[in-house]
């Protein structure tokens, strides 16, 4: 610690990210990216916007990526607010809606482990809900007066989903006390429907003004190393939004992030396919390693949360980061035997297979 750090800081305990190995040739399946590349047109309108005009600010109100997010999500521009990737936005809706005193927020457990942070860095007082003892979420516990909800849908690192019945009693439930839910979607796209909308909670925020939903590029898009979300909200929480935004930092999104972003809308048949692609290697994955005998919980995104009994989770990640094969290991009680393990491209989860074979042969 610094001399110099003030108490917030010193107080703080920062989010680490998944390993990003520079120059090193692995097989990365530790921090759910996609491994298929982003479609043509997203690449052009990247060429396109990188000239002259870069001499200028930004749209701070980054209406061309708006626009098109809400023609995709049939909501209204002022509908949608867009950031610095999805975690600016996360981090932008903790300073707006949930309150440093009176009830704590809610999240599960065994989530995304920026919210933890998000409350620490905001100072809002926070209870975690239990997972079920088959890592589901328990909406009863969602359902208790608190100061907000926030939870992913799929949850992370578990990759199980909630219905939509669900989340609205959760959601109906808090809109009476006047309470913000907000339900992280970053791999709603790997839950199967065809088109964005079809497999969110956006087509409800009318029915209920308290609601919103947190989306990311990084994910369904293939361009983590783009930095594009945004959130899908009633017009009072996206105003909301933008006094945070505009408190911090007004042009959020640079030319080329928007320009992406706007693209990436007008080219979901692309997407559609290779997310398919990822859903079905995904399926056939799990089978196998069940096979091997593992355990697999049921995962509707981009990654599954595996284990194989009597070998420790760390014993495995090792194992297989000496065979060039990355995975995420939570050091945290109840899953502390588990890996995180993205879904790569066919050859890349061949290979995955293969060495867990070995692995799992060696410690019979």
């Amino acid at each position: 610690m610094s001399v110099y750090w003030n108490s917030r800081v010193r107080r703080l305990s920062p989010y680490v990210p998944g390993e990003q190995p520079q120059g090193e040739r692995v097989i990365k399946l530790n921090t759910n990216e996609n491994p298929y590349a982003p479609a043509p047109e997203v690449i052009e309108a990247l060429k396109r916007a990188a000239g002259e005009s870069l001499r200028r600010y930004p749209d701070p109100e980054c209406w061309e990526a708006r626009s098109a997010a809400a023609a995709a999500y049939r909501v209204r521009p002022e509908q949608v607010f867009m950031g610095n990737g999805s975690d600016e936005v996360l981090a932008f809706i903790f300073g707006a809606f949930f309150e440093t005193q009176g009830p704590p927020l809610l999240f599960p457990d065994i989530t995304y482990s920026f919210y933890p942070v998000y409350a620490g860095l905001w100072d809002i007082p926070s209870r975690t809900v239990p997972l079920a003892g088959d890592f589901s979420i328990p909406v009863e516990g969602f359902l208790a007066p608190a100061g907000g909800v926030i939870l992913p849908n799929p949850n992370a690192p578990t990759g199980m989903a909630l219905g939509t019945a669900e989340l609205l009693r959760i959601a109906d439930y808090h809109a009476g006390r006047k309470r913000v839910v907000a339900v992280d979607e970053a791999y709603g796209a790997f839950a199967g429907g065809p088109l964005p909308g079809e497999r969110s909670m956006a087509p409800y925020i009318e029915r209920c003004p308290n609601l919103l939903t947190v989306h990311t590029l990084s994910k369904m898009g293939s361009l983590a190393g783009l930095r594009a979300g945004f959130a899908i909200g009633n017009e009072a929480l996206i105003e909301g939004l933008c006094r945070i935004r505009d408190s911090f930092n007004s042009y959020p999104l640079d030319r080329i992030a928007q320009a992406g972003a706007a693209a990436f809308f007008q080219a979901l048949p692309y997407y559609q396919g290779i997310n398919s692609r990822i859903i079905a290697t995904r399926r056939r994955v799990s089978a196998d390693l069940e096979a091997l005998g593992f355990q697999v919980l049921p995962s509707e995104a981009n990654f599954l949360f595996i284990r194989k009994p009597g070998l420790p989770g760390i014993a495995l990640l090792q194992a297989l980061r000496g065979r060039g094969i990355l995975a995420r290991h939570f050091n945290q009680p109840r899953i502390e035997d588990f890996l995180r393990v993205s879904i790569g491209t066919d050859a890349e989860m061949d290979d995955f297979l293969w060495a867990v074979s070995q692995e799992a042969v060696c410690q019979q």
